[in-house]
C-alpha cells in the first residue's frame, strides 16, 4: 500500500484498501465466532476471489450498458486483485492432480467421487477450476467402474 501511495497509484491504492477492509471484516467476524487466530488462509483466498469475480461480472454488466469507460476500471482492479491470488492450474496440471488422488484413495467407482473432490479442494484451494476437476474426476471413475 505504501509503494501506490508514493507512485501516487490511486487505482492500485483504493483496490488494495478495499482488499484490506474485506480482510478486515472477516477477521472480525472470524474473532466473533471465537476463534482467537482470527481467519485463515483458504478464507482470504476465497475472499480475493470473490472480489475478482465482482469486478469481472461488474465490467461484463457495464459494458453491457454502453459504459466502457467504467469497465475498463473494473478490469484494471481485477487485475490487480489477481496479483494476490496463486497462479491457476492449467488443464494438464488439473488432469494430472485427478489421476493422482482417484489412484491415491484408491477410489474404486462415482460412489469415491465426493472423496476425491473433497481432497482436491483441501490440497489446491485457490488453484483449480474445480468444475473442470470434477468433469476429470467423474471421466476417471466412471472407467474404472
Amino acid at each position: 500500500m505504501k509503494s501506490a501511495l508514493k507512485a501516487q497509484d490511486k487505482l492500485r491504492l483504493s483496490t488494495l484498501r478495499l482488499i484490506s477492509a474485506a480482510v478486515k471484516d472477516r477477521d472480525i467476524a472470524a474473532r466473533a465466532e471465537d476463534r482467537c487466530c482470527g481467519c485463515e488462509e483458504t478464507e482470504i483466498l476465497a475472499i480475493l476471489q470473490k472480489l475478482m469475480k465482482q469486478r469481472e461480472e461488474s465490467a461484463d454488466t457495464y459494458e453491457k450498458a454502453g459504459r466502457l469507460d467504467l469497465a475498463e476500471v473494473e478490469r484494471a482492479e481485477a487485475e490487480v486483485v489477481r496479483e494476490y491470488l496463486p497462479t491457476p492450474m492449467d488443464e494438464t496440471e488439473i488432469a494430472d492432480a485427478a489421476v493422482d488422488v482417484v489412484t491415491e484413495l484408491d477410489a474404486a467407482g462415482l460412489k469415491d467421487m465426493g472423496r476425491c473432490m473433497g481432497e482436491l479442494k483441501t490440497r489446491y484451494a485457490g488453484r483449480m477450476d474445480f468444475g473442470k476437476a470434477g468433469a476429470k474426476v467423474k471421466d476417471l471413475l466412471a472407467g474404472t467402474a
